[in-house]
């Protein structure tokens, strides 16, 4: 089968993030895959002024738009703002519509909490399936995160490692399954 191509979203552009050493641990861990071709997509990069939304958005960030258009499917990486996920993720999904339709999505949640951004995760699932996406049924959940890495973005408990490796193996077969079924339509 030929290779998947596979984004990561990071979720915020707030200074001072740390949904930002997650989303490069999964990139990273994605990277690694042979039959994965994986984008790092960093809301910041984006052109999202607060006149316009949606498909006006969306004229204004073209490689965005190549992104979603040729993803089997995708990954992201938000923090969870007061029990749901951050306004500039909603605007970044907005841009898209049909583009995303019948393609896989896993989900990490990212907290300073205890629940590592399950709520975030809850509300982002309802608009994900408005969207067209399927959501994976393994989500990834990153607690207490401003303890969990070292400075220099190491992880420091290891076992998060077989975690991102069981959510991305779900996606995998997911986006696989999928894009067999949508060749055949």
């Amino acid at each position: 089968m030929q290779k998947l191509f596979i984004p990561v979203l990071l979720g915020t552009s707030r200074q001072g993030r740390f949904s930002e050493k997650p989303a490069n641990l999964i990139f990273q861990q994605l990277k690694q895959r042979e039959n994965i071709e994986a984008v790092l997509i960093d809301p910041r990069s984006l052109n999202l002024p607060e006149t316009d939304d949606g498909r006006n958005l969306a004229a204004l960030n073209p490689e965005y738009m190549d992104i979603v258009s040729r993803m089997d499917g995708m990954i992201i990486v938000s923090p969870e703002y007061n029990h749901s996920f951050p306004g500039t993720l909603k605007r970044i999904l907005d841009m898209a519509d049909p583009e995303y339709k019948k393609k896989a999505v896993l989900i990490a949640g990212v907290s300073n909490g205890e629940i590592g951004g399950a709520r975030m995760i809850e509300a982002l699932n309802t608009v994900l399936k408005a969207l067209g996406l399927s959501v994976t049924q393994y989500d990834l959940k990153f607690f207490k995160v401003n303890e969990l890495f070292d400075v220099t973005g190491n992880i420091l408990d290891q076992t998060y490692i077989k975690k991102i490796e069981r959510g991305i193996d779900d996606l995998i077969w997911m986006s696989q399954a999928l894009k067999i079924a949508r060749e055949k339509n």
